[in-house]
């Protein structure tokens, strides 16, 4: 029996990730989560429902909660953390303690004898301000490769604590797993999106003002592009960097580079599912905003084969009717 633990299982990726590892074979999952931003669910309480899940609620950042664990897991997914900008803004400080604490916790209690592999989910956003401050003389950082400098452009922005945690959590993967002998991968998430992903990011905050039928239509920024990679291809990459041996010690970018969009474009394309055409406003981009991201993934393909395959047209439709339904319930609509 394989053993797997995902941390940060009752959030948006880690739920369809936890879903996809369960539907397999001689696998038992554990699902470590205190739901500080995911939501437990119908769906989710399917996924407990299952024979070989296992739950464990825990505040990860106690480190008294790892003498619950036991054994030894073949793949240890870390995707524990605390996302969403309007959190990156309005708790800075409980990201950066959230993210790295329980990062550092989980890596101490691993050791060869106990952990098969560890990955460590790391975002575009470590380079963000790479992109900000150096774009412009150096135009070759786009399709962004994985051994682009990473940078923060200004400490005082509270933008960046979500940002710095993953570049401190990189550094601690990297040196933690290698002086301790530890199977190790890192990868860098770009823009993943589907069903289930909260109300805090672009998508979902669009359909909910399509729900309530906003006219005008304001808009922050517009012009900025980002490439969007469906969460059931990220889920694959994700197993796929695990599983292929030379993926250790590496960082492996985790995108679609063949979906990058203008978000104007992206706001066209909901505004056509859902067949409603006010007037759009566009506004300032909020400070710290990159121009454009879109990931460089030549090396997932070429250490594991994989290859993104879902379009926006494929999977935002599906995503639109979740939303409906969702924002229906939760104002009492229809």
């Amino acid at each position: 029996m394989k053993r797997v633990i995902v941390t940060g299982g009752s959030g948006f990726i880690g739920y369809h990730l936890a879903s996809d590892l369960a539907g397999q074979a001689d696998t038992e999952v554990t699902v470590i989560d205190n739901h500080a931003r995911g939501i437990p669910d119908d769906m989710f309480k399917g996924l407990l429902a299952r024979e070989n899940v296992v739950f464990l609620n825990a505040d990860m950042t106690n480190k008294d909660f790892y003498q619950r664990l036991s054994g030894r897991y073949d793949e240890i997914y870390h995707l524990a953390a605390i996302n969403g900008t309007k959190n990156f803004y309005e708790r800075p400080y409980d990201v950066l303690r959230a993210n790295i604490l329980s990062l550092m916790n989980m890596l101490e209690w691993c050791t060869p004898d106990n952990c098969g592999g560890f990955l460590f989910s790391s975002s575009s956003e470590t380079y963000a301000g790479t992109l900000n401050s150096f774009l412009d003389e150096h135009p070759e950082f786009i399709p962004t490769r994985e051994d682009v400098p990473l940078s923060i452009d200004n400490v005082l922005n509270p933008r960046w604590s979500y940002g710095g945690s993953k570049i401190i959590g990189e550094i601690i993967t990297a040196n933690y797993c290698r002086v301790h002998g530890v199977s190790s991968r890192i990868i860098r998430y770009h823009n993943i999106y589907g069903v289930r992903m909260g109300f805090d990011h672009v998508l979902p905050e669009f359909f909910r003002r399509v729900y309530h039928r906003e006219d005008p239509f304001k808009i922050f920024g517009g012009e900025e592009t980002r490439a969007f990679c469906s969460v059931a291809d990220g889920v694959k990459a994700t197993q796929a960097v695990m599983r292929t041996e030379r993926c250790d010690g590496q960082i492996v970018h985790i995108g679609n580079s063949t979906q990058e969009i203008r978000i104007i474009d992206l706001l066209r394309k909901v505004l056509d599912i859902a067949d409603f055409h006010p007037e759009i406003q566009v506004h300032p981009a909020p400070e710290g905003c990159v121009m454009r991201r879109c990931p460089n993934t030549d090396k997932l393909k070429s250490l594991t084969g994989f290859e993104a395959k879902q379009t926006l047209d494929d999977v935002l439709p599906e995503m639109y009717r979740w939303y409906m339904r969702r924002y229906a319930e939760m104002e009492g609509g229809d």
